[in-house]
C-alpha cells in the first residue's frame, strides 16, 4: 500500500530532507549577513519561508541549530585528513601529517569560534569530534614510529589542541588575564611539539 503524502511515508521524509537542506542554506547564509548572534529561530524561520515550529522540529533548539551547522565543518574537517590531499590527508610523511592536522585544527577553531560558542552546550570534547581526533593522532603516532603509550600521548596531543577551544568559548578571564596566544604562535608551537616527539622515536 503506498503511503499517503504526510503520514510518514517517502514523500514526508523527503520533505523532511528539503525543509532541513533549505534550513541549512538559510542559516549559511544568514550567518555570513549577521553573525551568529543574530541567527535566531525566529529569524530562520522567517529567512526559509518556513514556520518556527518546523525549524524547532528540525532541530529541537538554537544550539541545536547551531550544533548541525558546525557538524557539517566537522565532516569536511573529517573528510579532508581521510581522503583529502597532503599533507593533511593521506600520502605525506606521518610527522608531517601530525604538524598539519594540529594546524588545520587550530584554524578550524579559530574560523568557527562563533559557531563553537553558540554550540557549546552540545559540542563536547567527549563526543564524535574529540573521538575523531584523538583515533586519528593516534594512527599517525603510530606510523611515525612514536613509541611510548600511544592512547595516552594521542589524549594529550588532542587536549593541548582543545586549550585555545576553551579561551574561544570563555573569552578572557574575570580578571581580565590574557586569552591564547595568537594562531602564528600556536601553529609554530604545535609543530614545534610534534618535531620534539618525534625526535625521540
Amino acid at each position: 500500500m503506498l503511503a499517503r503524502l504526510g503520514e510518514g511515508g517517502l514523500p514526508a521524509r523527503a520533505d523532511a530532507s528539503r525543509n532541513r537542506e533549505l534550513l541549512l542554506c538559510t542559516a549559511r547564509r544568514l550567518l555570513d549577513e549577521v553573525g551568529p548572534q543574530g541567527l535566531s529561530m525566529d529569524a530562520l524561520a522567517e529567512a526559509a519561508g518556513l514556520g518556527k515550529g518546523t525549524v524547532f522540529r528540525r532541530f529541537g533548539s538554537r544550539a541545536g541549530l547551531f550544533a548541525a551547522l558546525l557538524d557539517e565543518h566537522e565532516r569536511e574537517f573529517q573528510g579532508a585528513c581521510l581522503a583529502g590531499p597532503p599533507p593533511l590527508g593521506p600520502g605525506a610523511d606521518p610527522v608531517e601529517r601530525l604538524v598539519a592536522f594540529g594546524h588545520e585544527r587550530l584554524r578550524f577553531t579559530a574560523r568557527l569560534a562563533g559557531l563553537l560558542r553558540e554550540a557549546r552546550a552540545r559540542a563536547t570534547a567527549s563526543g564524535a569530534p574529540g573521538d575523531f581526533s584523538r583515533l586519528h593522532l593516534r594512527v599517525l603516532l603510530q606510523a611515525a614510529g612514536v613509541g611510548g603509550d600511544g592512547e595516552v600521548l594521542a589524549f594529550q596531543l588532542h587536549a593541548a589542541l582543545e586549550a585555545p577551544l576553551r579561551h574561544h568559548l570563555e573569552g578572557d578571564g574575570p580578571d581580565g588575564s590574557p586569552g591564547a596566544p595568537p594562531l602564528d604562535r600556536l601553529a609554530a608551537g604545535w609543530g614545534d611539539l610534534v618535531h620534539r616527539i618525534a625526535d625521540h622515536r
